[in-house]
């Protein structure tokens, strides 16, 4: 498969679908290195389900792309492979490639598309899990949020060590679009374990902005939601 021309065929399909209003809209939030072409979300996820099983090579090629949409579209097959059967090298070849252009992955809404089944995914095939930390310590923020989000497709399986871990050392982040992360991964495990989810509250809730705190304890009874956010 000629690299190349894969790319070019998303980005002219892209293309055929941009206009001048999205393109505004999206630019009136993007952060990051990429350039909105100008294309709506349903439309780009259409795009990446058609080609599920683009050669990677050539998602290599999508995430290192100066076009947001094309990056998208990288990402979004990566979250379309992960949720098919596939062997622990596959899963760990998703990984890597998303790990390996985290650099180019730098706005929340890649993040939030691939890291729950892609990183997510990956880790529960395996017992060594330090990647988290390494991410969570990183200085790049998208990378923190990374650490965090992986962890909602271990809790909604049941394992909720990693997610508590992660959020002990990003409960303080400074960004917000860290501990928004953070709100939600806690909101998923007490769903799974609401006594665990109340302790670590009770003990780093306080850490937690405001925002952050109401989604991590919209889940629990009334009275628990009442303590933490202290009304």
């Amino acid at each position: 498969m000629n690299t190349d021309s894969t790319v070019e065929e998303v980005i002219a399909a892209l293309r055929e679908h941009a206009t001048e209003t999205e393109r505004e809209k999206i630019s009136r939030r993007l952060r990051g290195s990429s350039r909105p072409l100008g294309v709506r979300m349903g439309t780009v996820f259409d795009i990446a389900k058609q080609r599920t099983e683009t050669d990677l090579q050539a998602v290599a090629e999508l995430l290192r792309s100066p076009w947001y949409e094309a990056r998208m579209v990288g990402v979004s097959i990566l979250d379309f492979r992960a949720r098919k059967r596939l062997t622990d090298d596959q899963r760990a070849e998703l990984a890597d490639l998303y790990l390996d252009h985290h650099d180019t992955l730098d706005t929340w809404d890649f993040v939030d598309r691939a890291a729950p089944r892609v990183l997510g995914g990956w880790l529960l095939t395996r017992t060594d899990r330090g990647v988290l930390e390494i991410l969570a310590s990183s200085p790049n923020l998208a990378e923190r949020r990374s650490a965090i989000t992986a962890t909602f497709w271990l809790v909604r399986n049941g394992e909720i060590a990693e997610a508590l871990a992660v959020a002990e050392l990003l409960a303080g982040d400074p960004h917000t679009e860290v501990t928004a992360s953070v709100g939600v991964a806690l909101r998923e495990v007490s769903v799974q374990d609401p006594a665990a989810a109340i302790a670590f509250l009770r003990r780093r809730g306080g850490d937690l902005p405001r925002p952050a705190l109401r989604t991590a304890v919209s889940k629990l009874d009334e009275a628990v939601r009442t303590e933490l956010l202290g009304t």
